[in-house]
């Protein structure tokens, strides 16, 4: 296997097998040499000692030990695989560890006939990339061209999206480049990969702008090119790229987006990149000819936002400036809640607004995934504290709304199954992210939700990691709401995904309509129904009674009115 590392101040780099010291040869900023497939190695920089080749394709032994030289080579069965965008599809959410009991890739793939009849389109795997211990959320990935060895590292990888693409699935991948995890990051004894010229919440930025930045710039690049050739990745969902901090000519996402083009037409299939940006700014989604970033897609957490505190009723923390019926029609109308005016949450104005032109669906938006639910103080499900119709109301309005709607694992039958944070990290790191996580927590009043006695889970603690893994049972005991999902999305073709035209609000109730559907809401309790007048149901849930030719929805019901 070939290695190839950027070491631009080294005078001599070693790679290391055993008590074997082998020189790699200087191309300029570049060293590279062959280390024979399936020797473990390491790599010394002038004589040092060993650490993880920066690049290391496999860690068997994880972040800290020896990479191991393997070939990359599958026997793919998806030469006909056209995925073509993944915008406008259903995307699922999964947390390998925890999506099965047994937390592989090769265990997920036995699931994938459930997802296809449920009818996802797209799965959205959490990140893969070798990370310090075994359980974690995957964000502190530090070998992020690795395939982290508890999943079952990059040959289940391989045979997971090659089974999806079979069962006519594509695979997105959650890659995080705006940071490494604090253990097991030894980029910076290699080069500049760093620098103090911005800090971000993890410390120093990854160093795009200051002097040689070069170097980690095209790691990214072929990072990203890693998945796309070596694994068949559909699409990549770029973690936080606000917190990429780059003033060079040419940002990143930029020439990410034009090597991208340039790349489909090398690997004959369609390719999509999502960024998760909160600056709530469509340049993030403008051609780079125009100006812009060239991302296909971006996340809308203001959709979420509103959706979520208007079924919740919590208008804490960042939800603030949420919860109001208005803020819902502007989220499903505008996109941003948030387009140029004042953030409470922030202190300050933010965003821009939305061409009424664009396509909604290039906006991926939910009502559960990781972050909003694990970072909840018990990473508790809306289905283990609303009413069962609130819960639905919210599914058909994110399913048959004009984004791209994500499902987060296990939410198509109502699971009760809490999705915490939870980390295993050695010594003195993992008792200060214990600490820490008390801390934050009490900072945010969780307390005041919960009642007395509430207790913040133990990130550490495997009982944490144990109570978040999906009860497989579930489904069977919740087949109606399973059926309800699976009806909703088989609803989405009768629906054009042009803008609504109409969002609007009155006392309890709340309503879409396009050209040819109603998408009718009643979430919360309430003294009297709402009369929606004529038309055929196509779909409900909850009280949904007729009167002759009139129908009325009752409190906690949604009905979905074809006219």
């Amino acid at each position: 296997m070939r290695v190839r590392v950027w070491a631009p101040h080294a005078t001599r780099l070693d790679y290391l097998t055993g008590k074997h010291r082998t020189p790699l040869t200087r191309e300029g900023e570049w060293w590279t040499g062959d280390v024979l497939d399936g020797a473990e190695y390491l790599l010394s920089v002038d004589g040092g000692p060993g650490y993880p080749d920066p690049r290391s394709r496999y860690q068997p032994h994880g972040v800290h030990g020896p990479s191991q030289a393997i070939d990359l080579a599958f026997d793919w069965t998806d030469s006909g695989w056209q995925p073509g965008t993944c915008l406008g599809k259903v995307w699922y959410e999964v947390h390998v560890g925890t999506f099965t009991r047994e937390g592989t890739l090769d265990s997920a793939i036995e699931r994938l006939p459930h997802l296809r009849d449920v009818g996802i389109e797209v799965v959205e795997l959490m990140p893969l990339a070798a990370f310090p211990g075994a359980r974690g959320w995957g964000y502190d990935g530090v070998s992020l061209y690795a395939v982290h060895e508890a999943y079952g590292g990059p040959a289940a990888l391989q045979r997971f999206v090659d089974a999806a693409h079979g069962h006519g699935i594509a695979v997105a991948l959650d890659a995080v480049y705006n940071h490494l995890g604090p253990a097991g990051n030894y980029l910076s004894q290699f080069g500049p990969y760093f620098t103090s010229t911005h800090s971000t919440p993890w410390g120093d930025a990854v160093n795009l702008d200051a002097p040689e930045a070069q170097g980690m710039r095209q790691f990214i690049r072929d990072n990203a090119r890693h998945w796309f050739e070596h694994f068949h990745i559909d699409a990549l969902r770029l973690d936080a790229v606000h917190e990429l901090w780059d003033d060079s000519s040419r940002h990143i996402l930029a020439e990410l987006s034009d090597e991208k083009s340039r790349w489909e037409a090398e690997l004959g299939r369609t390719l999509t990149l999502v960024a998760e940006s909160d600056l709530n700014d469509v340049s993030m989604i403008t051609a780079t000819a125009a100006g812009g970033l060239g991302m296909d897609g971006q996340w809308a957490d203001d959709v979420h936002h509103a959706l979520h505190s208007y079924l919740n009723g919590e208008t804490f923390g960042y939800y603030v400036d949420f919860g109001a019926p208005e803020a819902l029609v502007t989220a499903f109308s505008n996109v941003f809640v948030h387009s140029g005016g004042y953030s409470t949450f922030r202190g300050k104005d933010w965003g821009a607004p939305v061409p009424p032109e664009l396509d909604r669906a290039r906006f991926v938006t939910c009502t559960q995934n990781h972050d909003q639910v694990g970072n909840r103080g018990l990473g508790d499900r809306p289905d283990a504290r609303l009413p069962r119709g609130t819960v639905m109301a919210g599914s058909a309005l994110l399913l048959l709304g004009p984004f791209t709607p994500l499902l987060f694992q296990g939410q198509e039958w109502g699971t009760l199954t809490p999705f915490q944070f939870f980390t295993d990290h050695e010594g003195e790191l993992g008792a200060a992210i214990s600490a820490g996580r008390l801390e934050e927590f009490a900072r945010h009043g969780w307390d005041e939700l919960y009642g007395d006695g509430f207790e913040v889970p133990d990130p550490q603690a495997e009982s944490t990691f144990r109570a978040s893994v999906l009860d497989w049972d579930e489904p069977h005991r919740h087949g109606d709401v399973l059926a309800a999902h699976r009806d909703l999305i088989a609803l989405r073709p009768l629906i054009a995904r042009d803008r609504l035209t109409q969002p609007s609000f009155g006392e309890g109730w709340f309503r879409l309509d396009r050209t040819r559907l109603s998408v009718i809401t009643h979430p919360h309790e309430g003294s009297s129904s709402h009369e929606i007048g004529t038309g055929d149901v196509l779909w409900s849930w909850g009280q949904v009674e007729r009167d002759g030719g009139d129908l009325t929805l009752g409190p906690h019901s949604v009905a979905v009115i074809s006219r």
